[in-house]
C-alpha cells in the first residue's frame, strides 16, 4: 500500500511539472492582444494571463476569458452571462441572430479554422462558415 501512494503521489508531481502554465502579466502579452483588450474591453479591467502550449488564456475581472494565439490574435472570447462586443462579429453573424433570436445575446464567439462557433444567452449554439454563413445549429 505503502509503494502504491509513493507511486501515486510521484505520479502527481510529475503530472503537475509537466504542465506548461506560466504566468505572464498584461506587458508581457503580445502586442496584438493587449490592443484587443484595450480596444474592447478597456473599461473592464485586466485580472491574470497565463501562456499554456504557446497560446494566452486572459481573464478580465468581470469573469470575461479571451484565448490568444501565440502572435496575439484572439481565438475564443468567452462573455459568460454578458454579450461579446458587437465589433468582433462579423456582420452576416449579428444579423442572423438578430432576425432569428431577437431576444438572445451572443456571450461566446470562437474561430475555428473553417468559421465561426457562437453559444448565445439562451444557451443556443450555432456554427457559420469563414464568410458568416449560417450553417447549422447544436
Amino acid at each position: 500500500m505503502k509503494k502504491f501512494l509513493l507511486l501515486l503521489l510521484g505520479f502527481f508531481t510529475l503530472n503537475a511539472m509537466a504542465s506548461n502554465d506560466q504566468p505572464v502579466s498584461f506587458n508581457n502579452l503580445p502586442q496584438k492582444a493587449q490592443q484587443f483588450i484595450n480596444q474592447h474591453f478597456s473599461s473592464v479591467g485586466f485580472l491574470s494571463a497565463k501562456l499554456d502550449d504557446g497560446q494566452y488564456e486572459v481573464r478580465l475581472k468581470n469573469g470575461t476569458e479571451i484565448e490568444f494565439t501565440a502572435q496575439g490574435e484572439w481565438k475564443e472570447v468567452d462573455c459568460h452571462t454578458t454579450a461579446v462586443p458587437a465589433a468582433i462579429v462579423p456582420a452576416n453573424i449579428t444579423k442572423y441572430v438578430k432576425a432569428q433570436f431577437p431576444n438572445n445575446i451572443i456571450v461566446k464567439i470562437s474561430k475555428k479554422y473553417n468559421g465561426y462557433e457562437i453559444e448565445l444567452n439562451s444557451d443556443i449554439e450555432l456554427k457559420f462558415d469563414a464568410k458568416g454563413n449560417f450553417l447549422y445549429a447544436d
